[in-house]
């Protein structure tokens, strides 16, 4: 009985080009998956207005302040990181900003939203990459300070942005038929995707998340990257804020409340790993797409508030599940 030594010899590659295809297809997940919810809703809900113009930019304005905080989540992510405090910062920063606007003008709002991101993103980066406080604990206790001092020097009471330029500037305005938040989203998007891929400092956030001892031997300083995607978020979520104190005309400790899920969710779902080592700009912008998509169309199906929060704890779960993965 002879043995065929050929067919051994290629079953091996037969075997990595199918883990190889597996991978790839889980790489495009978020984007098949996009264009499949879009087209379900498109049908279901056709009678309800989800393809009308109207919609569609109410869509892209919703989930473009979630997009922008999960570009930089993209960063921390695969730095090995998380930050669960982008959500309260955003707040936080409406409220200081609309503060510092109405006292002193749009230069001292939009410098003093900036400092205080910067400076909670300090404070983030410098405990966990120089004291060895794991970021999950970190962000976690200041997620509640940072709500807990915008209700303090808000006395829980909205502050009003009543200056035309920075409302038309931070996420009110339109340039032609375009959203001025669209355009916040499509350059900070080429900004983040370029210093990802194409930078010397996106290798070194992958190399820091997906083995940091190799990295510290390869020449990395993975304390520095870790403190510098933390300090991004902060700042990510600072410009969040402004967005959604111009958008709505008012700064509210709660803005931003509950967006720390959405933004991880997103990033997971668009390719991210959740361990490290892998990361992804444009999928994450297309994952926050995603839920934008799923919220508006539940929205218009009629789903109770609870409902909604059912489906999208599912779709977090999903993201994780999909992120193990990979």
């Amino acid at each position: 009985m002879s043995i065929d030594t050929k067919a051994l010899k290629k079953e091996p590659a037969t075997a990595a080009q199918t883990k190889q295809w597996y991978g790839n297809w889980r790489d495009y997940v978020v984007y098949i998956g996009f264009v499949a919810i879009f087209v379900v809703f498109a049908i279901l809900l056709q009678e309800r207005g989800f393809l009308s113009a109207n919609n569609l930019l109410n869509i892209l304005r919703q989930t473009a302040i979630v997009a922008i905080m999960a570009m930089a989540m993209s960063f921390v992510l695969s730095a090995g990181e998380i930050d669960l405090s982008v959500g309260a910062i955003a707040g936080l920063t409406s409220v200081v900003a609309g503060m510092a606007l109405m006292q002193y003008g749009i230069v001292a709002g939009v410098a003093a939203g900036l400092a205080l991101g910067l400076l909670v993103g300090a404070v983030n980066g410098g405990l966990t990459a120089y004291f060895n406080i794991p970021s999950f604990l970190v962000t976690l206790g200041m997620m509640g300070i940072s709500r807990g001092v915008g209700m303090w020097v808000s006395g829980t009471s909205p502050v009003p942005v009543i200056d035309d330029t920075f409302i038309f500037a931070f996420g009110s305005g339109n340039i032609g038929p375009v959203p001025v938040l669209v355009i916040w989203v499509a350059a900070l998007g080429a900004l983040a995707h370029v210093a990802l891929r194409k930078t010397p400092f996106g290798r070194q956030v992958m190399a820091a998340g997906g083995n940091p001892i190799a990295a510290r031997y390869s020449g990395v300083n993975v304390r520095k990257v870790k403190f510098q995607v933390l300090l991004l978020t902060g700042v990510a979520a600072a410009i969040a804020g402004m967005l959604y104190a111009g958008r709505l005309q008012s700064g509210r400790f709660q803005l931003g409340e509950g967006d720390e899920l959405s933004v991880i969710a997103a990033v997971v779902l668009g390719g991210t790993s959740l361990f490290g080592g892998r990361g992804t700009v444009m999928g994450s912008i297309v994952g926050a797409l995603l839920i934008g998509v799923i919220n508006n169309g539940l929205i218009l199906g009629g789903l109770e508030y609870s409902q909604q929060l059912i489906a999208r704890g599912a779709l977090i779960i999903l993201a994780v599940a999909i992120g193990r993965g990979r």
